[in-house]
């Protein structure tokens, strides 16, 4: 059955950097987009970032000039490395594929960013 597994999310001062990783299984992971989605307290989940099949990428603008979205296919893993972080960063981000008209979600890695 499809997985996802994150990984990477902890606490960090502003302006710091935080690396996280999804592990894929269960489908092709090559042939499906990927997405990272974060929910801070009392909000909805927002899209964050999104990767193609073929390595397009998107953002949201909150984000842009601070997060990169990449893919390691032969890994199963898509990474979102975030620079400049700050306190409204603060979510519990999740990897997310679509596939066969079904979402499906990771469990979740908790970001933090405080002094």
């Amino acid at each position: 059955q499809v997985q996802l597994v994150e990984s990477g999310g902890g606490l960090v001062q502003p302006g710091g950097s935080l690396r996280l990783s999804c592990t894929a299984s269960g489908f092709t992971f090559s042939s499906y987009a990927m997405r990272w989605y974060r929910q801070a307290p009392g909000k909805q989940r927002e899209l964050v970032a999104m990767i193609t099949q073929g390595g397009s990428t998107n953002y949201a603008d909150s984000v842009k000039g601070r997060f990169t979205i990449s893919r390691d296919n032969a890994k199963n893993t898509v990474y979102l490395q975030m620079n400049s972080l700050k306190p409204e960063d603060t979510a519990v981000y999740y990897c997310n594929t679509l596939r066969l008209g079904y979402n499906y979600w990771g469990q979740g890695t908790q970001v933090t960013v405080s002094s």
